[in-house]
């Protein structure tokens, strides 16, 4: 940190295991990557290349190693995974991540319906690859497709025990799905249960918003996992998670008031 200030929360460091951001990085040029980077690199610890912009993204594989070069896992959106799948291109997919040096893979099943065996198959086969990061959650807003809380525990536990590293709770960069009602409002009760059987440290919660990010610090505290975070967003949030922005501003407050007494 640039000074000192007393009595700050007790914020994880890089290489971290907890505390993590996830940024969704949706089309950003190789000179805007490296004006983040230059910024953010300290608070990133995964980059995803947000659907499927990586098929389309010019002088990829420049972008790929520069955000190696900062020692960042960088990883292809699911929808590619899913887009690869449905093509019976898993094959190809594998050679795709190898050429590219990516040691990080999300498997989701938003866009495609994959049986639950077949999906815990290939989270297995990555997961001998490198990290897997599995996605869970419907993407669908349509009321008879939510997924019920028992039911996400289920898949959570399964797909953590086919070998994924984090369970990646869904919202889409919207934020207005799976872990959210249709106005961004979080479903609480979805989020507790859940926490009543899946270590908090183990799952990636979707929160592109602030009011979602803030929900989530307040609930678990400043090392929350946070992901879908906008890269200009970053350095906000980082101040955010430590009770320097007015949000989050009387967080710690309680504790060093006591301390005081």
């Amino acid at each position: 940190m640039n000074y000192n200030l007393d009595k700050m929360p007790g914020r994880t460091q890089k290489p971290r295991s907890f505390g993590l951001n996830m940024v969704t990085d949706k089309g950003l040029s190789i000179q805007d990557t490296k004006n983040f980077l230059s910024v953010a690199a300290p608070y990133v610890d995964f980059i995803k290349l947000a659907f499927g912009t990586a098929y389309v993204t010019p002088n990829l594989g420049e972008k790929i190693k520069l955000i190696q070069s900062y020692d960042i896992p960088v990883y292809f959106g699911g929808l590619l995974f899913e887009a690869f799948l449905v093509r019976n291109q898993f094959d190809d997919y594998l050679d795709i991540i190898k050429e590219y040096g990516i040691s990080c893979v999300e498997v989701s099943d938003g866009s495609i319906n994959i049986p639950h065996a077949e999906k815990c198959g290939y989270i297995e086969k990555l997961a001998k690859l490198g990290t897997v990061l599995s996605e869970v959650g419907s993407k669908d807003k349509d009321r008879e497709h939510i997924t019920p809380p028992y039911r996400w525990i289920e898949l959570m536990k399964a797909e953590m025990e086919a070998g994924a590293t984090y369970v990646i709770a869904e919202a889409r960069e919207s934020g207005t799905v799976g872990l959210y009602r249709d106005s961004g409002e979080v479903r609480e009760g979805l989020v507790q249960e859940i926490l009543t059987k899946i270590p908090g440290e183990k799952i990636i919660w979707e929160a592109p918003l602030k009011s979602q990010q803030l929900y989530f610090l307040s609930l678990m505290g400043c090392n929350a996992n946070l992901g879908n975070v906008a890269p200009n967003e970053v350095i906000a949030l980082e101040a955010m998670r430590v009770g320097l922005r007015g949000d989050s501003f009387h967080f710690y407050l309680d504790e060093i008031t006591k301390d005081s007494k």
